[in-house]
């Protein structure tokens, strides 16, 4: 364990407090209302039968995905997105859409669509991860009540992923940046990883100066105890949203 504390008293290998609050949009198919810190993002995920065209006819269904920030989201405020696209936001929800297809059976999915919805209410750093590990929960919820009224296999998720935030800062490798830490630090990454171990996605750069694979390996040591922490609220929070539907 790391023993030297961060500005807001956490360990280097310490998690943000976590709160995934399931059901949070009532009239979704699944959704929740995650929080890391200050970090807060309302996931849903809509199940709509058909599939793009170029998809039709193989018996096969999809998963696509949408992020944004809400105006007020940090601190000043952003525009709503118009006739301009949001780089950012498109990178972004291009990564929620691939990390998520990875634990979804397409063929158990039938020919139908997951849309996975993404808005960040307040950011403080890690938004992009925090979407990830909420929108599983969402997925989840989403699939078990359609494999309920018959539209689907319940196998269509075939496991969880999250998704946590490290980095490099003055030399020290650190867990779940919060946004202090994010716009000072050396090096950024962002990791995705199956409830498998697993990797599905990593994303890193050297923001200060480049970093070797010794530094490489600590941040990566510290994703994955962040997030089998994650995967475990995930669980959670997707039984507690069970019980609720019933």
């Amino acid at each position: 364990m790391a023993k030297h504390n961060r500005k807001d008293g956490r360990r280097a290998d310490e998690l943000r407090a976590v709160r995934i609050t399931p059901g949070f949009v009532s009239k979704a198919d699944g959704s929740c209302l995650i929080e890391m810190g200050g970090t807060r993002v309302i996931c849903t995920a809509s199940f709509v039968p058909g599939v793009p065209e170029w998809r039709q006819g193989r018996g096969k269904g999809w998963l696509t995905a949408e992020y944004g920030m809400l105006p007020a989201s940090t601190g000043g405020r952003k525009s709503r997105p118009g006739v301009k696209s949001d780089g950012r936001a498109v990178e972004i929800q291009r990564l929620i859409g691939r990390v998520l297809r990875s634990v979804v059976d397409f063929a158990a999915l039938g020919e139908n669509t997951l849309y996975l919805d993404c808005d960040v209410l307040e950011a403080d750093g890690g938004t992009r991860t925090a979407a990830i590990t909420g929108a599983q929960v969402a997925l989840s919820l989403a699939v078990a009540r359609a494999a309920a009224q018959g539209q689907c296999s319940a196998r269509a998720v075939r496991g969880l992923v999250a998704a946590v935030s490290v980095g490099m800062l003055d030399g020290r490798a650190l867990l779940d940046l919060d946004y202090s830490e994010d716009s000072a630090a050396e090096v950024d990454m962002n990791v995705a990883m199956t409830s498998a171990g697993r990797y599905v996605e990593v994303q890193g750069t050297a923001e200060g100066r480049p970093f070797a694979g010794a530094e490489m390996d600590r941040m990566l040591r510290l994703a994955r105890g962040g997030i089998r922490h994650l995967v475990r609220a995930q669980r959670e929070a997707i039984t507690r949203g069970g019980r609720k539907k019933r």
